[in-house]
């Protein structure tokens, strides 16, 4: 009987030292995952990539782009995602939660790549924090409409909510415009970007022979403020780069930079873009816009190579864009380099 009973707290004892094991292995998952660059002009500054779209693969895309600048121009980069509160999984579905946006507080720059999150305020309050410090801003495609409040109407940052009826939220008051319509016809009408008249020199556009994605243009209003388009957006007839364009179809600001003046008082470099399809990035013209455009925010264009080396870092194969179409049981850590 007394084996039987010191067999039996050894067994409790030995569960209980394996659950608080696998707690501990957990709790110390990071919330996001970081590359440390080691070479190149990038070294020294800190991009943080702040996630989460249930569409488009952010959370395939955006780590892609930042081993780019990482591997190659030598930044530190952190990118954050969308998490599965109960499995700590990568979950573009979770709308309510981005962990570790602390890191921003050391970020040089933002780069955002969001659509209808609601945050909760103690997240919330760190991208509105950084939005107003006067530092720079990167942020793609649904970005535009970020946030979408459908739950804590009373709250703090409420205003930030993507309507237009309710003047278009972040998109429109920082980024420079908000989710207006499909202009392209979605996954039938591919993109051509176009250097705007008079950006030929810009350094955003510096060293691009091409852009194409099969992302289709947004249709845009007016753009806000003091916003300046780059590049134009092209509409295409088809999904190959071959494709001549829809001559029905004028030509839409496609990525355009703004400055945003917070209450802090200083004034951010802002470049939007409308491009963010999973497979965009495959194209060789958007990665360098997007690298150059993180350069270009970040103040640091004269020190920008001529033709920016934006070769892929290891395997980059996104799922299909769609709702719920992301890569289960994934985790930051899963974004490791090989």
């Amino acid at each position: 009987m007394h084996k039987t009973r010191r067999a039996s707290r050894l067994w409790v004892a030995a569960l209980a030292t394996l659950t608080l094991l696998v707690a501990g292995q957990a709790k110390a998952e990071d919330p996001g995952i970081e590359f440390e660059g080691k070479a190149g002009p990038g070294v020294g500054k800190h991009i943080v990539f702040v996630t989460g779209d249930e569409e488009y693969r952010s959370e395939d895309s955006m780590p892609q782009l930042a081993k780019i600048l990482a591997v190659h121009h030598g930044f530190k980069c952190t990118v954050l995602f969308a998490i599965n509160k109960e499995t700590g999984e990568i979950d573009p579905m979770t709308s309510d939660n981005i962990p570790g946006l602390e890191a921003l507080e050391t970020a040089d720059l933002m780069v955002m790549f969001l659509r209808f999150r609601e945050l909760p305020d103690e997240q919330m309050k760190r991208i509105i924090d950084y939005t107003n410090s006067g530092k720079p801003i990167v942020a793609l495609r649904t970005s535009t409409h970020a946030f979408f409040y459908r739950k804590h109407l009373d709250g703090p940052y409420a205003k930030y909510t993507w309507q237009r009826d309710l003047g278009g939220g972040y998109g429109r008051e920082v980024l420079g415009e908000t989710w207006i319509a499909h202009y392209g016809h979605h996954k039938k009408e591919s993109t051509r970007g176009l250097v705007a008249k008079g950006m030929e020199d810009h350094p955003i556009v510096k060293g691009i022979d091409d852009i194409w994605g099969p992302s289709d243009v947004y249709d845009i209003t007016t753009l806000s403020g003091d916003s300046k388009p780059v590049v134009m957006g092209q509409v295409l007839s088809g999904m190959d780069p071959k494709d001549g364009p829809n001559p029905d179809k004028e030509l839409k600001p496609l990525a355009w930079i703004k400055t945003y003046t917070g209450t802090e008082g200083k004034a951010s470099r802002i470049f939007c873009t409308t491009l963010g399809h999973g497979d965009d990035l495959k194209n060789e013209g958007v990665r360098r816009m997007l690298v150059n455009a993180c350069y270009w925010g970040l103040g640091m264009e004269d020190g920008m190579p001529a033709q920016a080396k934006v070769d892929l870092v290891g395997k980059y194969d996104p799922n299909p864009i769609g709702t719920r179409g992301h890569k289960p049981g994934l985790k930051p850590s899963d974004h490791k380099i090989d």
